[in-house]
């Protein structure tokens, strides 16, 4: 597999999350842990259903504590924190903090070996994060008064994301079949603190049905897979950069569901973090074509 491919596999993750506010909102109010656990539920099995004509692949389970601890760490990690986030902090705002993760990954790939950060990444990376500032908070909100821990956790949830997606890159050699072992892993502990802190919604109806299957099949299942694979063999620093069209594609998919409205506000986000994209994309442009360290 080239490094461009891998890269526009990696990619391909960023639509699938866009699509998580929708399919979350259309689900219904599902307790978040609840809905973590059977999400990822559904996303540990995506894996493992191509095992069957693959039954070698079982083998990526087996895997040093090390890699277990990064794996269901990052995973489980970053959805607790965030959850918590927005249960103390108010969500957009809550999101400004979160989304610092694309600018983390392209900053922390510097330290990883063989790969150098140009100024052209930091300055993509740079304006997609001031059009998802203008995308979430460009309306005058405020940071309210007594919402610093939620603020708190959704910072370090962005570390623990960017981190994990870095690390990632250490442990390139860990086969991606081995996510399938953290996802079910992250569904075991949501479904642990769902029975610890929540009560239990089913949902209702087949459209919310088909909501959280398609949560685990998509942005809690394939996207995870697909982000794995951009992390360990593509282009670190260009999909950490685009990572910033996420907010942007997820807004887009809630005004097409109805569940939110267009501004000039969004089409001003639109550019800045379509022109980060393009800034950071440069080498891609240019068709440097370079192999994954």
């Amino acid at each position: 597999m080239t490094a461009a491919t891998a890269t526009l596999i990696g990619l391909s993750a960023i639509l699938m999350w866009s699509l998580l506010s929708t399919l979350t909102v259309a689900s219904g109010p599902i307790p978040p842990f609840q809905l973590a656990a059977m999400t990822f539920a559904i996303g540990g099995c995506v894996g493992p259903v191509t095992w069957l004509w693959r039954p070698q692949a079982a083998r990526a389970l087996v895997q040093p504590s090390l890699v277990w601890l990064i794996g269901t760490g990052g995973l489980f990690g970053y959805h607790a924190l965030y959850f918590l986030a927005l249960r103390l902090a108010p969500p957009a705002e809550a999101g400004l903090f979160n989304y610092l993760w694309p600018l983390l990954i392209v900053l922390f790939s510097a330290l990883l070996p063989g790969e150098r950060l140009a100024f052209h990444h930091i300055l993509g990376a740079l304006l997609g994060l001031a059009g998802t500032v203008l995308l979430l908070a460009g309306g005058g909100a405020a940071l309210p008064d007594g919402a610093a821990p939620g603020f708190a956790a959704a910072f370090c949830a962005a570390f623990v994301w960017a981190g994990y997606s870095v690390l990632s890159r250490r442990f390139k050699a860990v086969p991606t079949d081995a996510v399938a072992g953290f996802c079910l892993a992250t569904a075991v502990l949501a479904a642990l603190c769902h029975l610890a802190f929540e009560t239990t919604v089913w949902p209702q109806g087949a459209l919310a049905w088909g909501c959280v299957v398609a949560l685990g099949l998509g942005p809690v299942g394939l996207a995870f897979y697909a982000w794995d694979i951009g992390m360990k063999r593509g282009d670190i620093r260009l999909i950490g950069a685009l990572s910033y069209a996420t907010p942007l594609f997820s807004t887009g998919f809630l005004i097409a569901a109805g569940f939110a409205t267009p501004t000039s506000q969004l089409a001003l986000a639109a550019l800045l973090i379509g022109g980060g994209g393009l800034v950071a994309a440069r080498d891609l442009w240019r068709l440097q074509r370079r192999q994954p360290t």
